[in-house]
């Protein structure tokens, strides 16, 4: 009788086990549900000035104000993704709405997860990090000059952007163009839109951003493998990762293409083709899902502790997120005051990207958009994310532009340059505004068609700094826009008469005249 009670009781307790009680998945399930609908709906604390209290925006609000057709994200806590989601099109002014398993552009994201193929072949001994590049490359050589006399170029200096090289980023190719060879691109023959790539720094001296370096890298690994670039990181990477949704072909097949969304320019407008091609894909060229990014920066992540190794051992991954120079790592950027984050952004044309996640708290965020403001309102969200989760997080500051473009936006020119002068004052609103932000503010402005509202901010900057060259050539600009020929040459004149070696306003002045 005792054993049958026992065994009744044992049953009980193992029911309850196994059917988990209410404040368990449940209560875990509506918590991720209420942190979604707070990020969503108050994504946004804009100071139109310093008199009111801030305006409460949501992510759909922010997405109308930048014209940002498509917005897709997938939140990392405790090395896991907690939630994906995305919000919006694939193309401005279409039904087609964005999924999770959408394709996006991500520019220099590129950069990490190429940096993670190489060091594979690194770690299984067909590249070395230290070797002179130009030992392994067989279709195309760093040509050797007088920087290159006592340092040479090496792939831990690629992946770092330590190597000394030109052409920072690259626009890539409509896709009606012709498109080049990677030998071209590295000699800037045409059809290759960007310069020459040549060392032009001491290697080894200082960080220099270059795409063109990566491209090198790019190079390197075609070289040593026998393969295509998309077809051995397709089995390095991405399969041992799960990235079912990756892809580096430039331009992607049709079956891939039909899962795209389309770039978008700051105007709303859509680029042409939807999207440019880049055979520069080790730099450029990935095309992905925020979810895929997210497993990704896990992978790198628990490999530095040893969880998971699926493609680099820990030792490897150490130094991968170890800094090179300055925060530059192997293919990442670090946070050096925040330790363990690590991450990249992207942006090619019509779309940009942000990954961070940091190693050591298992927390990140992966941000997609098919928008040139996709980074803008990327880091609005990523800081509303942080302060949501409450993580160990610094926040990128993104600065006042933000802001102000939204003011202009809702409010028009005027009340923004207000809040421009609030900011500029000592106090708790200051902040670190000048010439460059009026500046940005104005051409973003003039790339959304407000040219009147961009005339007056870069009025405003040549009151603010009228021994600038550039204020007024930037006002001249305005003006050409604006239809007022007389006015733009008056200040490109100003312009080269502030600095007689601006080559713009000659060029320009000599346009206007003819």
């Amino acid at each position: 009788m005792a054993f049958d009670v026992i065994k009744a009781v044992l049953l009980f307790t193992l029911a309850l086990f196994l059917a988990g009680s209410p404040t368990s998945s449940q209560t875990i399930a509506e918590n991720q549900r209420a942190h979604v609908r707070n990020i969503e709906t108050d994504t946004v604390a804009l100071s139109v000035n310093a008199s009111e209290p801030p305006l409460q925006m949501s992510l759909q609000k922010v997405m109308e104000l930048f014209k940002v057709p498509g917005f897709s994200i997938a939140v990392i806590d405790d090395y896991k993704i907690v939630w994906a989601k995305a919000y919006g099109v694939t193309d401005a002014g279409s039904h087609n709405p964005v999924t999770t398993t959408t394709l996006f552009q991500a520019g220099s994201i590129s950069k990490p997860v190429a940096a993670t193929g190489a060091l594979w072949l690194v770690e299984h001994g067909k590249l070395s990090l230290d070797q002179n590049v130009n030992e392994k490359l067989k279709t195309w050589k760093v040509p050797e000059n007088e920087f290159t006399t006592t340092q040479k170029v090496t792939l831990r200096r690629l992946m770092s952007h330590t190597g000394g090289l030109t052409v920072h980023g690259f626009p890539g190719y409509d896709v009606d163009e012709p498109i080049p060879t990677l030998a071209q691109i590295f000699n800037g023959e045409k059809p290759a839109n960007t310069e020459a790539i040549r060392v032009i720094i001491v290697p080894g001296t200082a960080e220099r951003y270059s795409g063109g370096g990566i491209t090198i890298e790019q190079q390197l690994v075609m070289d040593v493998t026998g393969e295509p670039f998309p077809e051995f990181m397709r089995k390095t990477v991405f399969e041992k990762i799960g990235m079912k949704d990756s892809s580096y072909w430039q331009p992607l097949p049709p079956d891939w293409a039909k899962h795209t969304a389309a770039g978008t320019h700051y105007d709303g407008t859509i680029v042409h083709g939807r999207w440019h091609i880049y055979p520069e894909m080790a730099a450029a060229g990935l095309w992905t899902t925020p979810t895929d990014l997210a497993k990704f920066a896990i992978e790198i992540a628990l490999s530095k502790h040893g969880r998971a190794n699926h493609v680099l051992s820990e030792a490897i991954t150490t130094q991968m997120l170890t800094p090179v120079m300055d925060d530059a790592a192997l293919g990442f950027f670090l946070e050096t005051d925040n330790p363990g984050q690590f991450g990249h952004n992207g942006d090619d044309d019509g779309f940009q990207a942000m990954l961070t996640m940091n190693a050591d708290t298992g927390k990140g965020v992966a941000i997609m958009a098919n928008s040139e403001s996709g980074i803008t309102i990327g880091n609005f969200v990523a800081n509303r994310v942080a302060k949501e989760y409450q993580w160990n997080y610094k926040p990128m500051d993104p600065g006042p532009f933000p802001t102000l473009a939204m003011i202009a936006k809702l409010r028009g020119a005027q009340v923004a340059l207000q809040r421009f002068t609030e900011l500029k004052e000592p106090g708790p609103a200051g902040q670190n505004v000048n010439e460059t932000t009026l500046n940005e503010l104005g051409y973003f402005l003039l790339s959304v068609n407000q040219v009147q509202d961009a005339v007056a901010v870069f009025q405003r900057n040549v009151e603010e700094y009228p021994q600038s060259s550039n204020v007024y050539d930037s006002l001249a600009e305005a003006y050409m826009d604006a239809g007022k020929k007389e006015l733009a040459i008056a200040n490109y004149e100003k312009s080269l008469q502030l600095d007689p070696k601006n080559q713009n306003a000659v060029n320009m002045l000599k346009k206007l005249r003819q």
